[in-house]
């Protein structure tokens, strides 16, 4: 593969599984170096082997303030100034609007939203002037999905920050932007603990609506993200779309 990122440092929130690790990949494969983080100890252990030695794995919790700021320490240790940061954690739990509970509300907020806020907040003085954010959003932030409420409004939140940091960082060109998927094939579907059946169930669900009807991958996220990351140079403040036609209504061939 070309080594178009030569010399080009970036961090991946979010990056020892699914999309996260898909973007770090593709990042290292052409060249870039990259921190990224994770909190499970298995996940970290499993990408410390064998990402080389221009990947820098780091244990950090994105729902606790003090390892935010701890990070922000290690990324400037690490890696100095960066062009590019991903901020890709996040949690989805499935649940009717009236059985959510002030636990499922925190737990999802702090992770999907407060976390994503003070993350950027604290890494933002490390990008370099013309350097770029993606944030991971969801599809189902502008829609009405049973058993998303919470989720949905954490995302719709982020896109919103995304929106508002993408003006203010105009005078410095950092380009802000969203990458929003749909269903992509990812170790959890983007759904935490669903059984094995009811994960099987959801990924049927996912192909019987998305009009392309399968499963995106996570390298075409990869690919989506890198885009934005460093192709877009004139998009900013926007949300793309990889979902296989799902947000825009497009109606799949068969009904």
């Amino acid at each position: 593969m070309e080594n178009t990122y030569i010399g080009k440092k970036a961090v991946v929130i979010g990056g020892t599984t699914g999309m996260g690790l898909a973007v770090a990949n593709a990042l290292l494969a052409r060249g870039a170096e990259v921190l990224l983080t994770g909190r499970n100890e298995n996940n970290l252990a499993a990408v410390s082997k064998g990402l080389g030695a221009r990947a820098h794995v780091v244990r950090s919790d994105i729902a606790n303030m003090t390892e935010i700021d701890a990070l922000g320490t290690q990324v400037e240790e690490k890696l100095g100034r960066v062009d590019f940061v991903f901020i890709n954690a996040g949690v989805g739990i499935l649940e009717p609007f009236g059985s959510v509970t002030e636990a499922t509300f925190d737990q999802t907020f702090n992770i999907n939203t407060k976390g994503a806020f003070f993350t950027t907040q604290r890494l933002l003085p490390l990008v370099r002037d013309g350097g770029s954010f993606v944030f991971t959003s969801s599809i189902a932030d502008g829609r009405g999905t049973p058993g998303m409420s919470i989720y949905a409004g954490s995302k719709a939140a982020l896109r919103a920050f995304a929106q508002v940091l993408a003006a203010e960082l105009l005078p410095r060109r950092i380009r802000v932007n969203v990458v929003s998927p749909g269903f992509i094939k990812t170790p959890t579907m983007g759904a935490a603990g669903l059984s094995e059946v009811e994960r099987a169930t959801f990924e049927q669900l996912g192909d019987r609506i998305t009009p392309m009807q399968r499963h995106g991958t996570v390298e075409e996220v990869a690919q989506a993200v890198l885009f934005l990351a460093f192709d877009a140079t004139f998009t900013t403040g926007t949300t793309l779309f990889v979902d296989g036609g799902l947000a825009q209504g497009l109606t799949p061939p068969r009904l």
